[in-house]
């Protein structure tokens, strides 16, 4: 049977990174971009005849990490720079976390790929729990300045 599917796009984030593993590449350099990122979500209608309510993720009972979620967007995306847990000067980013330099935060792995599944892992659980089982997140679109984009799930 098919299901209802709704999109949101959250933008406006300021994210610094650096995949550490791309040695060749001018990647593996600190660099940032303004990012965004599409949900799709997938369900059945509620009462109000919506798959997901399009600020839901203002108004949630429940949380990521603890947080609301979009606070927790702002937290992970704005002005933030992200390192992957094995990068090798991860002490050094600490460092310069706690000197208040950078605001730092660690996921396990880093670039458009690895973002777009990380929001999905974190954003499903979210909103499968939110709606009771009735919806799921099915897809993650990335993208870095609105040229380069990578696509997690269906």
């Amino acid at each position: 049977m098919a299901k209802f599917k709704s999109t949101k796009i959250f933008d406006g984030f300021s994210t610094v990174f650096r995949q550490w593993k791309a040695d060749e590449t001018h990647c593996s350099f600190l660099h940032g971009y303004g990012i965004s990122f599409k949900i799709t979500f997938e369900g059945e209608l509620d009462e109000r005849n919506w798959v997901w309510d399009f600020g839901g993720m203002k108004r949630a009972k429940g949380t990521i990490d603890g947080m609301n979620p979009k606070a927790w967007m702002d937290y992970m995306f704005d002005h933030t720079t992200i390192i992957a847990e094995d990068d090798p000067h991860l002490t050094l980013f600490k460092q310069m976390h706690v000197e208040g330099i950078i605001q730092l935060r660690v996921i396990p792995a880093t670039g458009a790929e690895q973002f777009a599944k990380y929001i999905y892992d974190k954003v499903n659980a979210f909103v499968f729990e939110e709606t009771n089982n009735r919806v799921s997140v099915t897809r993650v679109k990335f993208s870095e300045h609105n040229k380069n984009s990578a696509i997690y799930g269906q």
